[in-house]
């Protein structure tokens, strides 16, 4: 059986992704693209940062995620693995669903006039009729648990194997990770799927039909496991590419705005962007990984409590912000107050019921995918 190692700086990043997810979910409340809730005033200079985050956010917490997949799988059996998924993402998806995003798809349904009464009333009348977004019944943002339980349950036969076998394939993704630009190696499906896939199939992260979510992703998912499996290669050449990776994002989304700003689309427009897309996106993922590797591998209390906190930071947090939001949203105030408004309420609340009520009741706290405390 193999050891397993704590990385502190992937559970850093783990933290400071999420924390951006909630930042990311504010600003939706701003920028020119749908939302459950928009603000009175929306700000098209909001979009710039929002699409560079867009770029990498949610394929760096796949690639962590098949990281810790790798290490899971050194004290489990396939299994056990199963049914740790299972109760870590399923259960706290049925109560999110039930419980959580309801109040979401409410102050939705107020703001657009498609309901009026009180919440009790919606509850016990519509709010699980049909499903979203003709219906009310959704996941809304927490559709990553079941993407995320799909593809441990496809992948476990195959990582359990890996896991436990010197295999020909790591050995030579290793042998070409070791040369100059050779991390780079992870973008050739990414790139065959972004520019044959996407096109076909919209978006929809309703799991049914949306074939180029779960096919990318899952490469996502896929690769964080190879690249850990590939043992010290991957930790030496992650700080030998950082400044070329750093210098390579920088250029990439460069490029991106101008694609954006001064092309028209086209076939072969696509073709270019799709590639300058998924060199973008892996480059910001290796600059955040070689980063951290030099200034958050280390523990500490904060990272402890917070490590265990995200999770239901993530379970909470939209509900909470779409609450204020709607109460925000005819305000005359200017953007940094309902900003700082929402960030604070957000944040403090998520907080409040995180540490006031879950880690209060242990009873509830597997609700909320919040792992028992190791006993010293």
């Amino acid at each position: 059986m193999k050891t397993t190692i704590r990385r502190h700086d992937l559970d850093w990043l783990r933290v400071i992704v999420f924390a951006l997810l909630i930042l990311y979910h504010v600003g939706m409340f701003f920028v020119p693209w749908g939302w459950h809730i928009k603000n009175n005033e929306i700000y098209e200079w909001l979009r710039w940062p929002m699409l560079f985050l867009n770029q990498w956010r949610l394929p760096i917490l796949f690639v962590i995620s098949g990281m810790g997949t790798y290490y899971a799988l050194g004290k489990r059996s396939t299994g056990k693995f199963v049914l740790e998924r299972y109760l870590r993402l399923g259960i706290p998806l049925a109560v999110g669903m039930l419980l959580i995003v309801p109040p979401q798809v409410y102050f939705e349904r107020l703001a657009n006039g498609a309901f009026q009464g009180s919440y009790f009333e919606y509850y016990t009348s519509i709010a699980f009729k049909g499903i979203y977004p003709e219906g009310n019944l959704s996941w809304h943002h927490l559709w990553f648990l079941p993407y995320l339980f799909l593809f441990s349950l496809l992948l476990a036969p195959l990582f359990v194997y890996l896991r436990n076998h010197d295999t020909a394939m790591i050995k030579n993704i290793g042998r070409i990770m070791n040369t100059s630009l050779g991390m780079y190696v992870f973008i050739v499906p990414l790139y065959f799927i972004e520019v044959l896939v996407e096109p076909f199939f919209p978006v929809n992260h309703a799991l049914i039909g949306d074939w180029f979510t779960i096919s990318f992703y899952i490469v996502l998912f896929f690769s964080g496991f190879i690249l850990i499996a590939t043992g010290d290669v991957f930790w030496i050449n992650l700080n030998n590419v950082k400044k070329k990776a750093l210098y390579i994002g920088s250029g990439a989304f460069l490029t991106l705005l101008f694609i954006w700003l001064f092309l028209e689309d086209s076939t072969l427009v696509h073709f270019i962007e799709g590639f300058v897309k998924v060199v973008n996106l892996w480059s910001w993922i290796l600059v955040l990984f070689a980063y951290a590797v030099d200034y958050l591998n280390k523990p500490s209390k904060l990272l402890a409590y917070s490590n265990r906190a995200v999770y239901p930071f993530y379970i909470l947090h939209q509900t909470i912000t779409v609450g204020i939001a709607y109460y925000l949203m005819d305000l005359k105030w200017g953007f940094w107050s309902k900003a700082s408004v929402l960030v604070i309420g957000t944040f403090g609340l998520s907080w409040l019921v995180y540490h006031f009520i879950i880690l209060q009741i242990p009873l509830i706290q597997p609700l909320f995918g919040v792992k028992r405390k190791k006993a010293h």
